[in-house]
């Protein structure tokens, strides 16, 4: 998702490109939202089910990944809304490809993209200049579902394999690793790493959440905000909220800071078209107030979105207080919360 557009894939194989110029404004309880316009869409983009799909940090690469086991990297004019030169189809997984992230090499000014998944459990990556994988790396024993990068050099995988590795392409090579506390443990379904590189998120199969000091290399806590696969987790673009969806249908928001938090419900979905807009009612949760940032004491959290069907992921807007959450009800809704 970039500040004005957004790229949503739909069951089995489409691509579609949308502007959220018109969406954007609907924060007032009185607004009737209408239709996004629908700028650039592929059918059959993939001869499978499309998994994943990530845009570079400037916005001008699109990456998808299907169960055909194929990467697709394609060069993306936002201003024409559309592709330019040929894409490049990736073909070194053996497997389903889970997760794509895009990686700045600053060093020589090119992107670099990251992809995972199935099969061989390899992570793999690409220089996007050539089209050409450099670079495998081993070391997860399961499925690999998710990856992130937050800047620099390094990136963060989670796997079936129930463990968490931290990737540091400057030593080619796997440089911390989380195991799970216990041997039940639970795969990580999803993580994210908030902007300073010091908190790590995992969200996992079980429902539950898990939150980590990265440089102090402990576990703050784990909490349980869904009852089954915790299928995305993002921070806040300042990182005082934690957005995480999961398969229950639930989207849930939670207060970092642990302050009062001036959040009024959003209404439960109903069925309808590809994307909707949805503003807020006027409930509002009194919190307790807590000064500092104790993230080893309970967290206030709060319901703010449901789907009929499970809810595959939702990504916050790079600087609105708003986001976007997509469902297997095979719709994609954008969120605001207009101030109180």
């Amino acid at each position: 998702m970039t500040s004005e557009n957004f790229i949503a894939s739909t069951y089995p194989t489409s691509a579609k490109h949308k502007d959220l110029g018109v969406i954007m404004l609907c924060c007032r309880d009185d607004y009737e939202p209408t239709a996004p316009s629908v700028l650039f869409k592929r059918t059959k983009h993939h001869k499978g089910s499309i998994y994943c799909l990530a845009w570079s940090p400037a916005g001008d690469l699109l990456a998808t990944g299907s169960n055909d086991k194929t990467v697709k990297l394609m060069r993306f004019n936002s201003s024409a809304c559309n592709l330019e030169g040929q894409e490049v189809e990736l073909t070194m997984h053996d497997g389903t490809v889970r997760d794509v992230c895009f990686i700045e090499d600053t060093s020589n000014k090119t992107s670099l993209l990251v992809s995972g998944g199935a099969g061989d459990c390899k992570i793999y990556v690409t220089d996007c200049a050539t089209g050409k994988p450099f670079q495998a790396l081993s070391g997860h024993s399961g499925h690999v579902l998710s990856l992130y990068n937050w800047g620099g050099a390094m990136f963060v995988s989670g796997g079936q394999d129930k463990s968490v590795r931290f990737w540091d392409l400057r030593t080619g090579g796997c440089v911390n690793i989380i195991s799970p506390p216990t041997t039940k443990g639970s795969a990580v379904a999803s993580l994210a790493v908030d902007p300073s590189g010091r908190l790590l998120v995992c969200g996992h199969e079980d429902g539950s959440s898990a939150l980590h000091d990265v440089r102090g290399s402990r576990s703050l806590q784990r909490f349980s905000p869904h009852s089954s696969d915790v299928r995305s987790v993002r921070f806040s673009p300042g990182a005082y909220y934690l957005l995480t969806a999961g398969y229950d249908g639930r989207v849930v928001l939670t207060d970092l800071q642990g302050s009062r938090l001036p959040l009024r419900l959003l209404c439960d979905i109903s069925c309808g078209s590809v994307l909707r807009s949805r503003v807020v009612s006027t409930l509002i949760f009194p919190f307790e107030i807590r000064t500092g940032r104790d993230l080893t004491c309970p967290l206030p959290s709060v319901l703010v979105a449901r789907h009929p069907d499970k809810v595959i992921s939702a990504r916050w807007h790079p600087y609105d207080f708003s986001f976007i959450s997509t469902s297997a009800d095979k719709t994609a809704v954008l969120w605001t919360i207009p101030p109180v």
